[in-house]
């Protein structure tokens, strides 16, 4: 049975009464605690400053060569906080309202709501730390909006936020670092969990750069790691984000929560060609200013500009005229592939749509024209100043398109197209983000808690910052305030001798089948089943044949897989090859999940179960529950059900019209 741990007590209450009455470590105690955090993203930065602030001994690592080389850094568009400063409408309860809605009721009301309340405290936190958020002429801080919100309450950074914030973070974990209080380990990368007597008491690592395995004991382990969204090749994530830590986690007994929950983002800059290994996002913000559409007439090859606007259909805001371009990610992306699938796309793939700013381009041009008391401005004049406005707000998005693309964004439409971008599942965690294995907790997009079955845009930096500042400092405490009589393991234990030896026999395992194919090739492969199986759409008869196919390509890669170098020395190849093999597993129980969820719901979206229009079709009645799976052995799960029981917002048919 799950126990999730939620608080009793309405539903504005919980987080309050639960730090009121939570158990304490204290200072003196807390230096004799160790904690191992993988991952130095967002999540784990945060996580690492605040419990070395708090006097724990903390060990962080990373695979990276540096904390600040992690994927939080290529977040562009904003963080959401209730604030309230553009007096809209927008509170603690909108937000929480928003984030249920937008997750189409898959979420846990009582973590989502604590996430909506902390939400106020990390603009104060990352503006203390000098973060440099964009700011209104009078010196006010500047919101914008995203999807899924009819409210401004996104805090952004021009167009590189997570990096703004990554800094911030970075240097509060290495002024803990320098205190003595972080021992930092860079180009590391955990290989397993080591329980012991059923708790998590620590690592095994490898040393990327020599190649040894190292043992490393904690009292607790914080997962950190990010998500998978790799497992599908093509993503906007970065080469290396990878499902590892976690996936050794899960088989360690850490239960794996809604794993067929994955993002696919609406804009992001097209697939050219088989060469690609990874994909660009657009910011979600692109949004607020950009209109898109695709022309009325099938296989339209004039040149954007020459189409007429009558001639255009503006599709997002003819379907939805609520929230027009700003719906919700799996609308705005679905709508997409119906108007390709359809016959009109664009571009010479015809896998695109236009996002197009020429309207904002010259609203803007006439203010700034009013501004300067330029009066009957000509068309030219009215479109530098619009140029203008558009540069300081998006610049840099614009200019890495026009590296990408060749092409001006300025002067014609972006084509985008949807792309995979984020995963909303991760490992099962109660309301104090430990995992099913005690000691062991996995924050940010690592764990699946938040964001039900579609995170709305500029969430994933407020979880990651709102779980490593705000929560786990106190939840942790619960768990350790009973392990300050646990002394420090050796890691001569045999339970770390197992492990280690477990680690290094798989290793050599990939180094010695000495086939014919690179990890890479098998990557790919597997990115083309679940993309065109477990993707956008799904069926039965499609899982189905993913899951055969993903089992016989699991088979191949064991008996055929080449790595190249050795295994004591730097050697990438053999790291990817044992992320490659974690992510044919994962995908195996991605689509058993994705076929047992006979509903669609968010970016989960099976096609025999939806709506006369069109849209995501729940089953509230047999489908209303957490899918956390337990892993029994090779390809066998066992799915538990944490019901969801909704107190205060209560499941409806998700409208955006």
């Amino acid at each position: 049975m799950l126990e999730s741990k939620i608080p009793q007590g309405p539903i504005d209450k919980k987080w309050e009464d639960y730090k009121g009455h939570v158990k304490l470590v204290n200072p003196a105690n807390k230096r004799s605690l160790e904690i191992i955090i993988i991952g130095t993203g967002l999540a784990g930065a945060s996580a690492a400053a605040s419990l070395g602030e708090m006097g724990y001994k903390v060990k962080a690592f990373c695979f990276q060569d540096s904390p600040r080389r992690a994927h939080s850094i290529a977040a562009q568009g904003g963080i959401n906080a209730a604030k309230n400063y553009q007096n809209d409408g927008d509170s603690v309860f909108r937000l929480f309202y928003d984030t249920v809605k937008g997750g189409d009721y898959r979420s846990r009301e009582a973590n989502v709501h604590r996430l909506a309340e902390v939400s106020v405290n990390i603009i104060d936190q990352c503006v203390a730390q000098g973060v440099p958020f964009a700011r209104e002429y009078g010196g006010l801080l500047s919101n914008r909006s995203f999807g899924g919100v009819q409210v401004q309450r996104t805090f952004y950074a021009a167009g590189q936020t997570g990096q703004q914030l990554l800094i911030g973070a970075y240097q509060a974990l290495e002024r803990q670092v320098a205190l003595g209080n972080v021992e930092m380990y860079s180009r590391h990368e955990m290989l397993d969990v080591v329980v012991i007597d059923g708790k998590a008491r620590g690592i095994i690592a490898r040393n990327l750069t020599s190649g040894e395995l190292e043992r490393h004991f904690g009292h607790a382990v914080l997962l950190c790691s990010g998500g998978y969204g790799n497992v599908f090749y093509l993503s906007t994530n970065a080469m290396g984000s990878n499902v590892t830590a976690a996936w050794k986690a899960h088989k360690k007994g850490a239960y794996f929560g809604n794993p067929c929950y994955t993002q696919i983002h609406p804009t992001c800059i097209p697939v050219t060609g088989d060469h690609q290994s990874k994909l660009t996002l657009m910011s979600e913000s692109l949004r607020n200013d950009g209109r898109i559409w695709v022309p009325k007439q099938k296989n339209d090859l004039r040149k954007p500009n020459e189409i007429p606007v009558e001639e255009r259909d503006y599709y997002l805001e003819r379907r939805y005229p609520a929230f027009g371009n700003l719906v919700p990610r799996d609308v705005a992306s679905r709508a997409a592939k119906e108007r390709c699938d359809a016959g009109y796309g664009v571009g010479t793939s015809k896998q695109a749509v236009y996002l197009d700013f020429a309207s904002a381009i010259e609203r803007y041009g006439k203010t700034e024209c009013r501004k300067h008391g330029i009066e009957n401005p000509s068309a030219g004049e009215i479109r530098k100043h619009g140029v203008e406005v558009i540069k300081e707000k998006y610049g840099n998005l614009f200019d890495m398109y026009a590296k990408i693309t060749g092409e001006d964004p300025y002067s014609t439409p972006m084509r985008i197209y949807p792309a995979v971008h984020y995963t909303m599942g991760g490992l099962w965690v109660d309301y104090e983000l430990m995992t099913s294995v005690p000691g062991l907790y996995a924050l940010g997009e690592a764990n699946f808690s938040d964001h039900g079955a579609n995170r709305l845009g500029a969430s994933a930096l407020m979880q990651g910052l709102a779980d490593g500042y705000f929560v786990i400092p106190y939840t942790i405490g619960n768990y350790l305030a009973e392990e300050i009589r646990t002394a420090m393991i050796p890691t001569s234990h045999p339970a770390f001798e197992a492990a280690e030896v477990a680690v290094a026999e798989r290793l050599k395992k990939l180094k010695t089948i000495n086939g014919t194919q690179s990890p890479e090739s098998f990557h790919k492969r597997l990115g083309k089943i679940m993309w065109d199986k477990c993707g956008m759409a799904r069926n039965e008869a499609g899982l189905k044949e993913a899951i055969e196919e993903i089992k016989a390509l699991k088979a191949e890669f064991w008996r055929d897989l080449r790595v190249t170098g050795d295994i004591a020395e730097f050697n990438p190849e053999l790291d990817k090859a044992g992320r490659v093999a974690d992510f044919i597993e994962l995908g195996e129980l991605m689509c058993q999940d994705a076929l047992q969820r006979r509903e669609s719901c968010g970016g989960h979206f099976r096609e025999e179960m939806q709506t006369e229009d069109g849209e995501a079709k729940r089953d509230d009645a047999h489908f209303s529950f957490v899918a956390a799976w337990e892993y029994k052995n090779d390809g066998n799960w066992e799915l538990h059900k944490e019901p969801l029981e909704f107190e205060v917002v209560h499941p409806t048919q998700r409208s955006y019209k």
